[in-house]
Protein backbone atom coordinates (compact mmCIF):
# COMPACT_ATOMS: atom_id res chain seq x y z
CA UNK A 1 0.00 0.00 0.00
CA UNK A 2 1.14 3.55 -0.15
CA UNK A 3 1.94 3.67 3.06
CA UNK A 4 4.51 1.23 2.49
CA UNK A 5 1.69 -2.08 4.40
CA UNK A 6 2.04 -5.32 3.00
CA UNK A 7 -1.82 -6.38 3.37
CA UNK A 8 -3.59 -9.57 2.02
CA UNK A 9 -6.91 -8.87 2.29
CA UNK A 10 -10.04 -12.40 1.97
CA UNK A 11 -10.93 -10.60 -1.15
CA UNK A 12 -9.45 -8.10 -3.25
CA UNK A 13 -10.64 -6.02 -6.85
CA UNK A 14 -8.93 -3.20 -9.24
CA UNK A 15 -9.75 -2.14 -12.81
CA UNK A 16 -7.93 -3.88 -15.46
CA UNK A 17 -6.23 -0.71 -16.30
CA UNK A 18 -4.85 -0.05 -13.06
CA UNK A 19 -3.39 -3.93 -12.94
CA UNK A 20 -2.04 -3.57 -16.69
CA UNK A 21 -0.30 -0.06 -15.76
CA UNK A 22 1.93 -1.82 -13.18
CA UNK A 23 5.05 -3.57 -14.88
CA UNK A 24 5.82 -7.70 -15.45
CA UNK A 25 8.00 -7.85 -12.13
CA UNK A 26 5.06 -6.02 -9.89
CA UNK A 27 2.72 -7.87 -10.91
CA UNK A 28 4.55 -11.28 -9.92
CA UNK A 29 4.71 -9.82 -6.05
CA UNK A 30 2.48 -8.17 -3.28
CA UNK A 31 1.68 -5.09 -6.24
CA UNK A 32 2.52 -1.44 -4.79
CA UNK A 33 -0.70 0.06 -4.88
CA UNK A 34 -4.14 0.43 -3.60
CA UNK A 35 -6.87 -1.69 -3.75
CA UNK A 36 -10.52 -0.07 -4.91
CA UNK A 37 -12.50 -3.02 -3.12
CA UNK A 38 -11.50 -5.33 0.04
CA UNK A 39 -13.77 -7.95 1.50
CA UNK A 40 -12.62 -9.38 5.26
CA UNK A 41 -14.73 -12.43 6.90
CA UNK A 42 -13.87 -12.42 10.16
CA UNK A 43 -12.44 -15.90 11.28
CA UNK A 44 -12.98 -17.29 14.40
CA UNK A 45 -9.46 -16.59 15.66
CA UNK A 46 -9.41 -12.85 14.52
CA UNK A 47 -9.91 -10.16 16.86
CA UNK A 48 -12.47 -7.91 15.70
CA UNK A 49 -10.37 -4.82 16.68
CA UNK A 50 -7.55 -6.09 14.50
CA UNK A 51 -9.59 -6.31 11.43
CA UNK A 52 -11.37 -3.26 11.97
CA UNK A 53 -7.75 -1.39 11.83
CA UNK A 54 -7.15 -3.19 9.04
CA UNK A 55 -10.25 -1.68 7.10
CA UNK A 56 -9.48 1.53 8.17
CA UNK A 57 -6.28 1.01 6.80
CA UNK A 58 -7.02 0.30 3.70
CA UNK A 59 -9.81 2.76 3.18
CA UNK A 60 -6.25 5.48 4.62
CA UNK A 61 -4.52 4.17 1.88
CA UNK A 62 -6.96 4.85 -1.11
CA UNK A 63 -9.52 2.17 -0.89
CA UNK A 64 -13.17 3.11 -1.83
CA UNK A 65 -15.06 0.02 -0.26
CA UNK A 66 -14.57 -2.40 1.65
CA UNK A 67 -16.53 -4.88 3.42
CA UNK A 68 -16.15 -6.59 6.95
CA UNK A 69 -18.47 -9.48 7.36
CA UNK A 70 -19.12 -10.69 10.72
CA UNK A 71 -20.77 -14.55 10.36
CA UNK A 72 -20.92 -14.96 14.72
CA UNK A 73 -23.12 -11.53 14.88
CA UNK A 74 -24.17 -11.86 11.53
CA UNK A 75 -23.51 -8.02 10.95
CA UNK A 76 -21.73 -6.38 8.20
CA UNK A 77 -19.51 -3.11 8.49
CA UNK A 78 -19.29 -0.90 5.48
CA UNK A 79 -16.14 1.54 4.85
CA UNK A 80 -16.24 4.00 2.67
CA UNK A 81 -13.90 7.40 2.59
CA UNK A 82 -14.58 10.44 4.47
CA UNK A 83 -17.70 8.69 5.93
CA UNK A 84 -18.36 6.84 9.42
CA UNK A 85 -18.70 3.15 9.01
CA UNK A 86 -22.34 1.73 8.49
CA UNK A 87 -23.23 -1.36 10.40
CA UNK A 88 -25.85 -3.38 8.92
CA UNK A 89 -27.55 -6.66 10.32
CA UNK A 90 -28.49 -9.10 8.56
CA UNK A 91 -28.21 -7.88 5.43
CA UNK A 92 -29.77 -9.73 2.52
CA UNK A 93 -27.44 -8.45 0.33
CA UNK A 94 -24.69 -6.17 -0.40
CA UNK A 95 -24.05 -3.93 -3.11
CA UNK A 96 -20.59 -2.75 -5.04
CA UNK A 97 -22.46 0.44 -5.06
CA UNK A 98 -20.18 3.14 -7.41
CA UNK A 99 -16.94 0.68 -7.29
CA UNK A 100 -18.27 -3.03 -8.23
CA UNK A 101 -21.03 -1.28 -10.89
CA UNK A 102 -23.49 -3.77 -11.29
CA UNK A 103 -22.11 -6.22 -8.40
CA UNK A 104 -24.02 -7.21 -5.93
CA UNK A 105 -23.48 -10.30 -3.14
CA UNK A 106 -26.04 -12.28 -1.39
CA UNK A 107 -25.82 -12.83 1.84
CA UNK A 108 -28.64 -15.28 2.64
CA UNK A 109 -27.06 -18.14 2.93
CA UNK A 110 -24.32 -17.26 4.64
CA UNK A 111 -26.30 -16.09 7.54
Amino acid sequence: MPNGAVRSPDAAWIPTEKWRSLSQSEQEKFAPLSLDFVRELLATHERLDVTQAKLHEYIENGTRLGWLINRKTKQVEVYRPSQDVEALDAPEQLSGEDVLVNFELNLSKIW
